[in-house]
Formats: structure tokens, C-alpha cells, sequence
């Protein structure tokens, strides 16, 4: 996991000094830090395949927290969810200070997913190769729409609209089948196949109904994009 560091000090309370019978210690910024990250995992629930970073702001290194005798209690400062911008309550409630003290921090969590990405600049009408697409990690708020984790599933298809280098390939960007394509038409059921060929009518991605032609009989029928050229009717 990836970590980085940026905090907010919003409030440090004074403090009266603790009496002789409690050993006092002045808590590290990294003590801080962690804290933070701490309770922010606590309450995150991540896919397996995706990473997470988190990310408290900087502690201006000039500014002491005062001395706490007690566990310093971390918290999240809202009854929320945790979502990209959190805010962290770290707190010193010892009960021989006159004044507990609190410092709030605030904490960026961003979640990253696998996904299919454009190595160079493409152009409708292109057919994307293997050396065309790669696999990179990109933060759920870039994801708009329906992406692609398996570069397989995107190999051999056909850029309708133009996707810049480096940028996440949408299954809008694409058609599995296109118009005007010669695709096989399958009709199956539990007993027999049946392919033959026909003309895309119209553009199509993986799960779309879209209209064919089919070359034989000419007559037009409604049928299902399952995988590049490839369409089924239902029987």
C-alpha cells in the first residue's frame, strides 16, 4: 500500500501540568500519523483487487503537541462513511488535565481498480492490439462508466470514439461488433446450433441487441452481442 502524508491542525488546547504520579509523553507527528491511517482502515471495505492509499496531511514539524499520560484516542470526526476526504479527531482525555486536547486531521483516501488503458492515442476506425493496451491502477473517481479489467476483452475490437494515451478504455469508446460488420449469428438451444452470417445494422458492445441482416433469408432480426462478430438470436 502506498502512503502519503499531509495533516491538518485545526485545535491544540493548553494544558496544566501533569501531576508527579503519571508519566507523561509527548506523542511523535508519525505517532499521529499512524493513528490516522489506523482508524481510517478500520472502517474501510475494500475489494481484493484494489489498492488503497491514504493520505494524512502534512504536520508543520515546528508545532508540538502538548504531553498526554493516557492512550491518545484516534476517531473519525463524523458519523459518515469514510469517503475520499475524512477528517480524523486525535485526542488526549487525561484526567489530570485542565484542558484535554484535540487535534483534527484531515485524511484523503483514494481506492484505485485494475483496468484497461490505452498505451498510445487512438482513433475511431482503429483495431486495437495487444501492444496498444495496458493494465494500470486508477482511482475509482476517473471511472465513469463501464471499463475493462483483462486485456483480452478488449484485443480485436474497434475504436469508435478517440481515447488519448494512457487514458481508461469505457466500452462506450469501442464496438464489439460495428455497423456495417459481416458477423456469425448463432441461434442455439439445449438439443442443436444453427450459425449463420449476416450485416450489423447498427454499432454494438458485449450484452447489446442490436439489428442484423442475415445474408441468407435478408429478413432483419434482433439479436445479442457475445463477443467480437458474434451475435445470438433467441430461439
Amino acid at each position: 500500500m502506498k502512503i502519503k502524508f499531509w495533516f491538518f491542525l485545526a485545535a491544540v488546547a493548553c494544558s496544566n501540568p501533569v501531576s508527579g504520579s503519571e508519566t507523561a509523553t509527548v506523542p511523535s507527528l508519525s505517532t499521529i500519523s499512524n493513528l490516522a491511517i489506523d482508524v481510517i482502515q478500520s472502517k474501510l471495505t475494500v475489494p481484493s483487487n484494489a489498492k488503497v492509499e491514504i493520505s494524512p496531511q502534512s504536520l508543520d514539524t515546528r508545532l508540538s503537541p502538548p504531553a498526554c499520560s493516557s492512550a491518545i484516542k484516534a476517531e473519525i470526526a463524523s458519523d459518515r462513511e469514510v469517503g475520499r476526504n475524512n477528517t480524523v479527531k486525535i485526542s488526549c482525555e487525561t484526567p489530570s488535565l485542565q484542558y484535554p486536547w484535540q487535534i483534527f486531521i484531515s485524511v484523503r483516501v483514494d481506492i484505485l481498480y485494475p483496468v484497461v488503458v490505452a498505451t498510445q492515442t487512438l482513433g475511431p476506425g482503429d483495431i486495437i492490439s495487444a501492444d496498444q493496451v495496458k493494465i494500470e491502477y486508477i482511482e475509482q473517481t476517473n471511472l465513469r462508466g463501464q471499463q475493462f479489467d483483462d486485456l483480452n476483452q478488449v484485443t480485436g475490437t474497434r475504436v469508435k470514439r478517440r481515447i488519448a494515451s494512457n487514458q481508461p478504455i469505457f466500452n462506450s469508446n469501442l464496438c464489439f461488433v460495428c455497423k456495417g460488420d459481416m458477423v456469425s449469428i448463432y441461434a442455439r438451444s439445449a438439443n442443436f446450433e444453427i450459425k449463420t452470417i449476416g450485416e450489423a445494422l447498427t454499432d454494438g458492445n458485449l450484452g447489446d441487441r442490436i439489428q442484423i441482416k442475415n445474408s441468407k433469408s435478408h429478413k432483419t432480426v434482433e439479436a445479442k452481442v457475445i463477443n467480437i462478430g458474434e451475435v445470438e438470436v433467441r430461439m
